[in-house]
């Protein structure tokens, strides 16, 4: 008994927990009357953001740096609880709009902190594709946090409603940011490549054409979407050859992580080449299989992919 709560307090993991038990909770408990993107959006700011803030570093040197990172671990926690308030207020609490909004400024702060160490990574990066990819997806989370802002206060903004400023915030918080930063952690590691820098550049250009023509073309979120996807398969498929050809000397519990989030995108784009057949089949809506995509890209691609990345970083660090 003792051994294994000394393996959990030592356990990388331990700033999730709370969250972790908490997202559980929302997930499965009736009391939590709330629509399926709230959901995910509090999965994002209790789990996801910890996760992300494990991979973080910065310069010993600047004491500006180093007090940002430290103010982004305290007040994680707080902003996190501070959505769930705001969400709570206006799905169980029938306060209106204004309550849930200011709420969820809370959150809007948090994020802004975020983008802000973002923007001092890719500063200090002095062109480091890596470092530049993994800052953008700080700032991409300040976005994230603006649609969720404008979501809880019910503005209908360039003819979007509220429901697209949802849609919007969970883009920004799993897609946009994640794939950034899971592009950056594979740039630390991998030799140099001389296609890297345009992933990285598309992978930058991708969230932004997506959200745009969420609200105004969608031709133009058709071609953003087909280049982000286009920008994940070349990730994982790199990823995966160098966990094989360097399975002996990295870390059993970060390969494995990696190698499930990689599974899960491809079923992902299994499924999504098979909707039709399987629509047919089995008298199936695209509403039947949102929760699916949502869970697999949520808890297997981004959720797997930062836990590997997270032992990766501690395993590479220790050797």
């Amino acid at each position: 008994m003792n051994s294994s709560l000394k393996q959990l307090t030592q356990s990388l993991l331990v700033p999730v927990i709370p969250g972790g038990i908490i997202t559980i909770l929302i997930f499965y408990l009736d009391y939590f009357q709330f629509e399926l993107v709230e959901k995910f959006l509090l999965f994002a700011a209790f789990v996801i953001v910890p996760l992300v803030i494990l991979l973080l570093k910065y310069d010993d040197k600047n004491k500006q740096q180093r007090m940002v990172y430290t103010a982004i671990q305290w007040l994680q926690f707080p902003a996190a609880l501070l959505t769930l308030a705001s969400i709570m207020s206006s799905k169980m609490w029938g306060l209106g709009n204004t309550v849930p909004g200011l709420l969820s400024l809370g959150w809007l702060l948090f994020t802004l902190l975020l983008g802000i160490y973002g923007l001092t990574i890719i500063v200090i990066a002095k062109g480091k594709a890596a470092e530049i990819a993994i800052g953008a997806g700080l700032v991409y989370f300040f976005i994230g946090g603006i649609w969720f802002t404008l979501y809880q206060y019910q503005v209908n903004l360039f003819q979007a409603t509220p429901a697209t400023h949802a849609l919007s915030s969970i883009h920004f918080h799993f897609s946009s940011a994640i794939v950034p930063i899971f592009i950056g952690a594979l740039g630390r590691i991998m030799t140099k490549k001389s296609w890297y820098p345009w992933v990285v550049v598309i992978d930058i250009v991708g969230p932004i054409l997506i959200a745009i023509g969420m609200i105004f073309s969608k031709p133009i979120e058709y071609i953003g979407v087909t280049l982000f996807a286009c920008n994940i398969v070349v990730y994982t498929a790199y990823l995966l050859a160098y966990l094989r050809k360097n399975a002996l000397r990295l870390s059993n519990t970060a390969t494995f992580f990696l190698g499930l989030s990689c599974l899960a995108f491809y079923i992902v784009i299994v499924l999504s080449i098979f909707y039709p057949l399987l629509k047919n089949l089995f008298s199936l809506t695209i509403l039947d299989f949102i929760p699916i995509y949502g869970s697999l890209h949520a808890f297997g691609f981004v959720l797997c992919g930062l836990i590997g990345w997270v032992y990766m970083v501690d395993f590479i660090k220790k050797k």
